[in-house]
């Protein structure tokens, strides 16, 4: 039986304390900036930032300038507030801001980060997205994103309808690509040298909550979970509704480089 809830996935996860909410989790964030040879004098965007945790790793570990821009002030306010909780703020600035209308000139950042973000947007929407990832970066610079992977081709009218159910129980309208979908979409923008990881999705894995969120994590979140029988329910289904599905999707951890001019 579905539990029915006013919160989105996201949301929800949020809110029982769960700080990675990206599809490939930790793993694939610490793949995709390893691809990106950060130093203290790498100047990164990052796109829906979402709470901050990223951005507060990549200042911690790297001392290095990190500029987030997230359309939703709701969580633009709590990534200040992680921000001020890690006593970063020398380091890190976030914005309210449009990916698709980024507000800064052309070649100003060696790194363009984007994680979960794209799969929520319609296909000329990415383009849009993409295109002004690749105008701020400077010549060299490097895209590095991460986000749902569409494991099968959505011909057949029993994939397009798992998909459906899929968004309807989620509630988040997510259009992930397959494979070679988000290959097209990226070299089409100018991106080349690419790096392709594909993997199984670890959002709610039993492995990948332990990795991410660490056994007193993972253990706060059932507590947190099983504060309602409600609460309690919808968190289990999740984990059982994202195991149906580990054939439909997974997710893919991708670099790209502006060329040098």
């Amino acid at each position: 039986m579905t539990v029915q809830t006013q919160k989105s996935t996201h949301l929800f996860l949020a809110s029982i304390g769960k700080t990675m909410l990206r599809p490939g989790g930790r793993e694939a964030t610490e793949k995709i900036i390893a691809d990106c040879n950060i130093t203290k004098d790498t100047k990164i965007l990052e796109v829906a930032p979402n709470m901050g945790t990223t951005a507060v790793q990549l200042a911690k570990t790297y001392g290095c300038q990190i500029i987030g821009v997230d359309i939703h002030a709701q969580l633009v306010e709590k990534a200040q507030q992680n921000i001020r909780d890690n006593q970063l703020e020398h380091l890190i600035q976030i914005q309210k801001g449009d990916a698709m209308h980024l507000p800064f000139i052309d070649h100003t950042f060696d790194v363009v980060l984007n994680e979960a973000m794209l799969t929520m947007l319609s296909d000329e929407q990415k383009k849009k997205a993409l295109s002004e990832y690749y105008r701020v970066l400077k010549p060299g610079g490097k895209l590095a994103t991460h986000d749902m992977l569409l494991k099968q081709k959505p011909d057949h009218l029993e994939i397009q309808s798992r998909m459906q159910k899929w968004r309807e129980f989620l509630q988040v309208n997510a259009r992930p690509c397959t494979k070679e979908g988000w290959i097209g979409l990226i070299e089409a923008q100018g991106f080349q040298d690419l790096s392709v990881h594909i993997g199984k999705m670890r959002l709610l894995s039993f492995r990948g909550l332990v990795y991410d969120e660490g056994w007193d994590g993972l253990m706060k979140m059932i507590d947190a979970a099983r504060k309602t029988p409600e609460t309690e329910a919808r968190f289990f289904e999740l984990i059982s509704r994202f195991d149906e599905n580990e054939d439909l999707y997974g997710y893919i951890a991708l670099t790209a480089a502006k060329p040098e001019e």
